[in-house]
């Protein structure tokens, strides 16, 4: 099943991730996108909405009080909130082209099976 992931910021400031339900015109699954000032740039942290008091994703926002809605966003925002939210690890297209160095020396699968 593919979700309706958004990333919305909310009449009270928040910017946050979601599964939008267009039937009820709401935002559920929420998780607060928090962003903290490294040496690098800035780093992005994915939280509970409810946090500290919340340790699960959860909860829902009603459409109404979504003040903007992203267009665009980071893939790797959107995954990383699927990983959150499904306790999964979600492999990308990337991760697959160094599958033949787990091979071993000659790059072949087959030289991992015994004869």
């Amino acid at each position: 099943m593919a979700y309706d992931i958004r990333l919305v910021k909310l009449i009270n400031g928040e910017t946050v991730l979601g599964k939008w339900d267009e039937a009820a015109n709401k935002l559920t699954e929420i998780a607060l996108l928090q962003t903290i000032p490294s040496q690098q740039g800035v780093q992005m942290m994915l939280l509970p909405f409810g946090y500290p008091f919340e340790t699960e994703i959860g909860g829902e926002i009603d459409g109404a009080h979504i003040l903007y809605q992203f267009k665009k966003f980071p893939d790797e925002l959107q995954t990383r909130y699927l990983e959150a939210t499904s306790n999964l690890t979600l492999s990308t297209s990337g991760d697959l082209k160094n599958l033949s160095s787990l091979a071993g020396k000659g790059g072949n699968i087959s030289n991992l099976l015994k004869k």
